[in-house]
């Protein structure tokens, strides 16, 4: 009985343990923030009595069980009704959207765009304490100094009068409204549309609009030149060029055979322009232009950018996606794994073996499809996995099979 009350006491006071650590990290970042100039009341309104957030914890470090084809993302988020509401809102709002637009440059169909896909037009702005979130992300230590850094913007914007703390709410990562702004993206970006000398980025469409708009200007949106747009490469192209570090003037892939999907003409671009293909050579191709990297400055997703074209795009009144991809299983991330590692065994650096298709990793499946005459697209498909088993194999049964590598630097990122 004393070894079962003992145990219940030892049990009872593992979380007041586990959140003396946090309780000290806590009053040492109060204490910096205040010599920072941030004000005791925003100290006290914001982090007084948080404890860390289990559910942020774990959703930052989850790992994808699948990875995502292009053609099932894009359908997930690239909807008839997401259309059809921004249409609708198009309207609603044309008297401001044309007023951002000829401010910025920025056409009133990405706008909506972005703001579909990041919160389904103001729909799902998130519930987490953005405070609070930062906070358990500062302190749990992936990545710290990232989220501390935010957190004290998140602060200042606080104390500058834009928002309370209690009011200051949006995703698990620190997203805060219709566009989802991280706090330092706030505090770079964000400007007062409506004229009330504040900023709301959750509340006012005035505000959003024209601080969304902001953004893209100064992050160098050229006027009047497209995202993306679909093409239809020519029977005999030479995949290797379809790359986005290959950038030629769009007269350059008209001469190879390149057209557009819908049989238009191409357009014109100051620019060079270059040739991604999301979901392989037997899927969609895309052309991207200046303001895909503009879009990429946003979210660092090829993915993301190709979405915002397609819906602005359709917003628009223009067509979907005319190409399908014929392979539409997609590999696991242990499936992914294995190829990494197979890939490596038979002498091309895929870097580690983790899971995540990285730029080593899509280099290598490159090397590969060089050596052995395939299209060369980089791309990791159920049947390049099965292509890849089959070489290592054969070269396992010769004994030609290289020893598994040690990788000291970080896995690419995906």
């Amino acid at each position: 009985m004393i070894k079962l009350l003992l145990l219940l006491a030892a049990l009872t006071t593992l979380p007041a343990h586990a959140e003396t650590g946090f309780d000290s990290w806590l009053a040492a970042f109060r204490q910096d923030a205040a010599a920072q100039g941030i004000s005791e009341a925003t100290l006290d309104a914001a982090l007084t009595g948080i404890t860390p957030v289990e559910r942020v914890v774990e959703l930052d470090q989850r790992q994808p069980e699948f990875l995502q084809t292009f053609v099932d993302y894009l359908e997930r988020r690239v909807t008839p009704d997401r259309v059809a509401r921004g249409q609708a809102l198009m309207a609603e709002h044309a008297v401001l959207l044309d007023a951002v637009e000829r401010q910025y440059g920025v056409p009133k169909a990405v706008l909506l765009a972005f703001w579909g896909l990041e919160t389904n037009y103001g729909a799902t702005l998130g519930s987490h304490n953005i405070p609070v979130s930062l906070a358990t992300l500062a302190y749990d230590g992936r990545r710290s100094a990232f989220f501390r850094s935010e957190l004290l913007d998140a602060l200042r914007i606080i104390d500058a009068g834009h928002i309370s703390a209690a009011d200051m709410t949006g995703s698990w990562a620190g997203a805060m409204g219709h566009m989802q702004f991280m706090p330092s993206t706030f505090r770079a970006y964000a400007v007062d549309g409506d004229g009330d000398a504040r900023i709301d980025l959750w509340q006012s469409v005035p505000d959003a609009m024209n601080s969304a708009a902001n953004y893209l200007s100064r992050a160098g949106w050229h006027a009047g030149e497209p995202v993306a747009i679909e093409v239809k490469p020519p029977p005999d192209f030479d995949w290797r060029r379809a790359r986005i570090v290959n950038r030629l003037p769009v007269a350059a892939w008209t001469a190879l055979g390149v057209k557009s999907a819908d049989g238009t003409e191409l357009p014109a671009a100051a620019g060079g322009s270059a040739i991604v293909l999301p979901q392989g050579w037997q899927g969609p191709a895309f052309m991207v232009f200046d303001n895909f990297g503009v879009v990429m400055r946003w979210n660092r997703s090829v993915n993301y950018a190709l979405a915002v074209a397609q819906l602005a795009q359709q917003i628009a009144g223009g067509p979907g996606l005319t190409v399908q991809a014929v392979e539409t299983d997609v590999l696991g991330t242990a499936q992914l794994q294995a190829l990494q590692q197979a890939l490596n065994e038979l002498g091309f650096d895929a870097g580690a073996a983790d899971g995540l298709l990285g730029p080593r990793t899509r280099t290598a499946i490159r090397q590969y499809q060089v050596m052995h005459q395939l299209p060369v697209d980089g791309y990791p498909s159920p049947t390049m996995l099965a292509h890849v088993e089959q070489t290592h194999a054969a070269a396992a049964a010769a004994g030609k099979l290289m020893p598994a590598p040690t990788f000291a630097e970080p896995a690419d990122q995906p």
